[in-house]
């Protein structure tokens, strides 16, 4: 079988978009985790953090945000952030990642592929 040239100017067009488009989704991970990895470096070594945020209605959250050493309570709107109080570090309840009723993920995953190798 003798392939004509627009047969493989055809392939040959569709391997080089294919390499592009691969390169280009390469370039974009590297370059995200780049960016993620300065903004973490700059979050690691400040004195502010975000420790809990709950949602009241779709604009307005109400967040417990350290400052340095003080705990504050703030109420977060579309257009405006307001402190509503201050509170001491002693009346903070300590949370420990392994809080969602005794299982640890890997347990979940766990049992969800169990199940699904059963069926």
């Amino acid at each position: 079988m003798i392939l004509t040239s627009s047969k493989t100017d055809g392939w040959a067009q569709l391997i080089t978009v294919l390499l592009i488009f691969v390169a280009v989704l390469a370039l974009t991970a590297f370059v995200t985790k780049y960016i993620a990895n300065l903004q973490k470096q700059n979050a690691v070594n400040g004195n502010l953090e975000i420790l809990e945020t709950i949602r009241i209605s779709n604009t307005k959250y109400i967040q417990l945000v350290r400052i340095g050493e003080t705990y504050v309570a703030m109420a977060v709107c579309k257009d405006t952030v307001t402190k509503l109080c201050e509170i001491p570090k002693e009346q903070l309840k300590e949370r420990t990642p392994m809080e969602n009723n005794g299982f640890s993920f890997k347990e979940l995953l766990e049992s969800v592929m169990h199940k699904e190798t059963k069926e």
